[in-house]
């Protein structure tokens, strides 16, 4: 009886029918190298749709986002206090993308449902979550609007709604700008299908991001020698100033 089950089950799935639309994904590299020398680097994203059968009437929008490793943020608020600028209120963020990028073929709003939206965590309002703030805070969403223009202004958030060039619902391109300040880490980096803002199709893969060279050998040492790092950093900050002491002594002799 079990094995006449399985076998039932078995065919049940062959019969079910393939997806009609299916993302093919390409990436104009998926490893990222952070030098001393490192100031940023573009990510070309192209794909094409993959289709067992002629296409709906109904038009088709593409959704690509990256997204770096997610890490816990405090976001403070500074106040003037007897003449002094002091922390006087906190917010907990307990994740927050290091770098979230979103690329889309039309308006977002028009692009993805907000159900969607919150079951995949795509845009960025859901890729932030678990805040909570200590004591008493007013407008706690202030501090979040905060955390999002700093990283806006940093290059570490962006969004480019109607970016995407989607030729014949078939081809689809875009460019992802990765800052010079980057994580390390896997970038999350995910394609969505979508149709009448629902999801019929999506895609995802890692881009990795490392530190090589000398900036990986200053990052290891300071988190495996801590103590050693330190020395070495004050040794260095000791031998600048006097060289740049016997700079300016060698400029007033001349």
């Amino acid at each position: 009886m079990i094995r006449a089950g399985l076998l039932g089950l078995g065919l049940g799935l062959l019969a079910l029918p393939a997806l009609a639309e299916q993302v093919v994904l390409g990436l104009s590299r998926d490893r990222v190298q952070i030098t001393t020398t490192f100031d940023g680097s573009d990510i070309l994203i192209f794909g094409a749709v993959k289709r067992e059968a002629p296409a709906p009437e109904d038009p088709m929008d593409v959704v690509i986002s990256v997204q770096g490793p997610s890490t816990p943020v405090t976001v403070r608020r500074k106040s003037r206090r007897f003449g002094i600028w002091i922390n006087t209120d906190t917010v907990e963020v307990g994740r927050a993308p290091s770098f979230f990028a979103i690329a889309t073929t039309s308006p977002i709003e028009d692009t993805l449902l907000r159900i969607e939206d919150m079951r995949e965590r795509v845009s960025l309002d859901r890729a932030i979550s678990g805040w909570r703030w200590i004591d008493d805070v007013e407008e706690p969403l202030e501090f979040l609007d905060a955390l999002k223009r700093i990283r806006f202004e940093e290059g570490r958030y962006t969004i480019n709604e109607s970016s995407i060039a989607f030729d014949e619902e078939t081809l689809f391109r875009t460019s992802i700008r990765l800052p010079a300040n980057l994580t390390e880490g896997g970038y999350l980096t995910r394609i969505f299908l979508t149709r009448e803002g629902r999801i019929v199709s999506s895609y995802e893969t890692v881009i990795d991001v490392h530190k090589v060279g000398l900036e990986r050998w200053l990052y290891s040492l300071s988190r495996e020698q801590p103590l050693i790092y330190g020395l070495m950093s004050l040794a260095l900050a000791i031998f600048a100033g006097w060289g740049a002491s016997e700079l300016f002594r060698a400029i007033r002799r001349a």
